[in-house]
């Protein structure tokens, strides 16, 4: 691992599109910022897209993050949607590959998996997760900026050989209990 890291976790939409940047030294991962681009105003759908392109190069030029994660688009009942999460998702992917930012996707379960240890997570229980291992308070408006900060961690997480799923499989026994998990992850607990 390099001696200093910046993260930027993104979780793409285009009414919504919430960023999260960490940073992590020997000590581990720390919080920088979050947000939201509030798109909805804007009618205009590739007009959103330029929007994003532009709000991810200001991010990049402000945190100059060594990795970009950003989360996978997910087929719900509305291939539409999908669509246009993947376009969303595209412009902030360029935004980053243009100046040299390598990006790594993660399905939104596995997000979920390496900061709650369960796969269907609420965005609650990823918030509270979140605040417990950054040992910080948020109060975020919307909980797409605590996603991107998930996505951020569990690049983290992955890059330094500490995912949850691992450790699950390793155990015969099946729990989805909080207490299981913090038990077996003593480090992702506040102290």
């Amino acid at each position: 691992m390099q001696s200093k890291q910046v993260i930027l976790g993104i979780d793409p939409g285009t009414q919504l599109l919430g960023y999260g940047v960490i940073s992590v030294d020997d000590k581990g991962p720390h919080y920088l910022t979050m947000g939201v681009f509030d798109l909805r105003k804007i009618k205009e759908p590739f007009e959103k897209l330029a929007n994003i392109h532009a709000g991810v190069q200001e991010l990049i030029e402000t945190w100059h993050p060594t990795a970009m994660a950003v989360e996978s688009p997910f087929y719900g009942k509305n291939v539409q949607v999908v669509l246009k999460l993947g376009r969303a998702q595209g412009a902030a992917i360029i935004a980053a590959t243009q100046v040299g930012v390598p990006v790594t996707e993660y399905a939104p379960r596995k997000a979920k998996i390496a900061i709650c240890g369960n796969g269907a997570a609420s965005k609650d229980q990823v918030s509270t997760m979140i605040q417990k291992t950054l040992k910080v308070e948020l109060n975020p408006d919307h909980l797409d900026a605590t996603d991107a900060l998930a996505i951020a961690l569990c690049h983290y997480y992955e890059q330094n050989a500490l995912p949850v799923s691992s450790a699950k499989k390793k155990s015969s026994k099946k729990s989805n209990s909080w207490a299981d998990f913090l038990k077996d992850h003593p480090e992702r607990a506040e102290k």
